[in-house]
C-alpha cells in the first residue's frame, strides 16, 4: 500500500491511497472463509458451504467491504501518525471517474480531500482590558421583588371595584362587526390579569369595574396582537387566534385581588425557614443578597460573551471554507444551499472558537478530569430536579442519576465541552485585565 499527500495550500490537501492485490487478498480470503462457516444455504449442511461458492455468490460485496475497512484504517492511521489536524472528515474526491471491476486481481487508487486546521498564534496579555460588571439591584427592582414575594404568600380577596393590579374573572363573548353578539361565536370564562394588558386605553377601561359590569374588550389591541396569549385566554388554537378580528363583551363575574402578606415572623419563616430572618431590615437585606447573586450569574454570562467576542476579534486566520461547505453538504443531505449559506458564518465562528479553545488547552497543559465533568452534570441535574420538586434528592440518589446521565455519550460530550469552555474562560481571566465596574441592573439590561 502506498499513501501520499499532495498539499494544495496551507488549508487543503489530497491524500492518494494506492492498494494492490497483496494488501487485500489475505483479508478477503479470510472473510470469505468465515462467511462460509456461518452461512446457511439450501443444499448445504451448516458450516459446510464451500468458500468457492460464497466467493461466487457474495465475493464482490465482501471485497468492497474489506477494501472500505482497509481504507478507513489506513486514513485514520496516516492522519494520526503524521499528526495532521483535520477539520471535518476526509471526503472522497467527487471528480474522479475511476471505474473498478472488483475482480480480486485489480489494483485500486482512491483520492481524498482533507481540510486542514490553520496554524495560528494567540497573543493575549494584561494590556488587553475587558469590562467585568458587578451588578447592584436598584431600589425599584428590589421593591418589586419584595412585593411579588409578599403576594405569593398573601391571601385572595374580592374587592368591590377593580384596580390596576387585580384579576377580572370574566366571561368573554365574541361580537359581530355591528356590536351584536356573534351567534355561534367564541365564548370562554377566564381570568384577565389587568397588569398584563399592554394597551393603556384598554387597561384603563378595565379599572373601576364591579361584579356584573359589561365592557367592550378589543382583545387584539389589549395584548398587542400576541397570538399565543390570545389563544390561551380564549382556549382556541393559534391559527384561529391569528385570524381573529372581533371585539368581545367582557362581563365581570368577580374581582380578585391578591393581598400582600404581612411582614411577620410567620411570613419570614415560610420564605426562608425558621429563625433565619427576624425583621423587615433583615428580610430586605436577604432578598437583595439573593437577587444580586442571581445577577452575578448574568454578569458572568456577559463577561464570557465579552471574552468570546474579544478573542475572536484578536485571532486572524482563515478556514478551508469551500471544503467545509462540501463536507457539511455531504454529512447533511437535507441541507439546502440557502440554509448552508445562511448558517455557514455562524458555523465558521464556532469552529474558530473551538480551535482557539483546543490551542489554549494544549499550550497550557490544562487537564479536564472526569470528576469535574461529573460535578458539573450533578449540579445541572440538581437544579433541574429542584425546579419540579421542593424536596431535594439525597446525595446518593443524585449521584446515581448523574452516572446514568453521563452514560449517554451525547450528554457526556456536551457537559465535557461546557467544562472545557469554563476552564478556557478561567484561563483568559488570568491573562486579560478585567476592569471591574459597578452598575445598576436597570443600566446593565440596556447593555444586553
Amino acid at each position: 500500500m502506498d499513501i501520499t499527500q499532495e498539499k494544495i495550500d496551507d488549508l487543503n490537501s489530497v491524500l492518494t491511497i494506492k492498494i494492490n492485490q497483496q494488501d487485500y487478498q489475505a483479508k478477503v480470503e479470510k472473510a470469505i472463509k468465515e462467511q462460509a462457516k456461518k452461512a446457511k444455504l439450501p443444499g448445504f449442511r451448516p458450516g459446510m458451504v464451500p468458500p468457492a461458492h460464497i466467493k461466487k455468490m457474495y465475493g464482490k460485496s465482501i471485497l468492497v467491504d474489506e477494501i472500505n475497512h482497509l481504507l478507513s484504517d489506513s486514513l485514520n492511521n496516516y492522519i494520526t501518525e503524521n499528526k495532521l489536524e483535520v477539520l471535518g472528515q476526509p471526503l472522497p474526491k467527487t471528480d474522479d471517474e475511476k471505474q473498478f471491476n472488483w475482480d480480486f486481481t485489480e489494483d485500486y487508487e482512491f483520492n481524498y480531500e482533507l481540510g486542514l486546521a490553520p496554524d495560528f498564534t494567540l497573543d493575549f496579555s494584561a494590556a488587553d482590558v475587558i469590562p467585568q460588571y458587578v451588578i447592584k439591584i436598584d431600589d425599584e427592582t428590589l421593591q418589586e421583588r419584595i412585593k411579588n414575594i409578599r403576594k405569593s404568600y398573601g391571601k385572595m380577596t374580592n374587592p368591590d371595584v377593580s384596580s390596576a393590579e387585580d384579576v377580572l374573572y370574566s366571561e368573554l363573548v365574541q361580537l359581530s362587526p355591528d356590536g351584536s353578539v356573534f351567534e355561534g361565536g367564541i365564548t370562554n370564562t377566564t381570568s384577565v390579569r389587568i397588569d398584563q394588558v399592554t394597551d393603556e386605553e384598554v387597561k384603563s377601561s378595565l379599572i373601576g369595574l364591579k361584579k356584573g359590569d359589561v365592557v367592550n374588550f378589543d382583545i387584539n389591541k389589549a395584548f398587542n396582537n400576541d397570538v399565543a396569549k390570545i389563544a390561551a385566554l380564549l382556549k382556541i388554537d393559534e391559527e384561529t387566534a391569528s385570524d381573529l378580528k372581533s371585539d368581545f363583551n367582557l362581563t365581570v363575574k368577580n374581582v380578585n385581588r391578591l393581598e400582600e402578606s404581612d411582614l411577620n415572623q410567620e411570613f419570614y419563616d415560610k420564605v426562608f425557614g425558621p429563625d433565619v430572618v427576624h425583621n423587615e431590615e433583615e428580610f430586605t437585606a436577604k432578598i437583595k443578597e439573593e437577587q444580586e447573586a442571581m445577577m452575578a450569574q448574568d454578569a458572568e454570562r456577559k463577561l464570557q460573551d465579552e471574552l468570546y467576542q474579544f478573542v475572536l476579534s484578536k485571532v486572524n486566520f482563515e478556514l478551508p471554507d469551500e471544503f467545509l461547505k462540501r463536507w457539511l453538504k455531504a454529512t447533511n443531505e437535507k441541507l439546502s444551499e440557502q440554509e448552508l449559506e445562511d448558517g455557514y458564518n455562524d458555523f465558521a465562528k464556532n469552529l474558530k472558537w473551538t480551535l482557539v479553545e483546543n490551542k489554549i488547552i494544549k499550550d497550557n497543559n490544562i487537564e479536564i478530569k472526569y470528576e469535574e465533568v461529573f460535578q458539573a452534570a450533578k449540579q445541572r441535574l440538581d437544579a433541574q430536579f429542584r425546579m419540579y420538586s421542593p424536596q431535594a434528592l439525597t446525595e446518593e440518589q443524585l449521584g446515581q442519576y448523574t452516572v446514568q446521565f453521563l452514560q449517554d455519550k451525547e450528554n457526556a460530550n456536551r457537559i465535557f465541552e461546557e467544562v472545557k469552555a469554563l476552564r478556557v474562560f478561567d484561563y483568559l481571566k488570568t491573562v486579560i485585565t478585567l476592569d471591574k465596574k459597578e452598575i445598576e441592573n436597570s443600566e446593565f439590561k440596556k447593555l444586553e
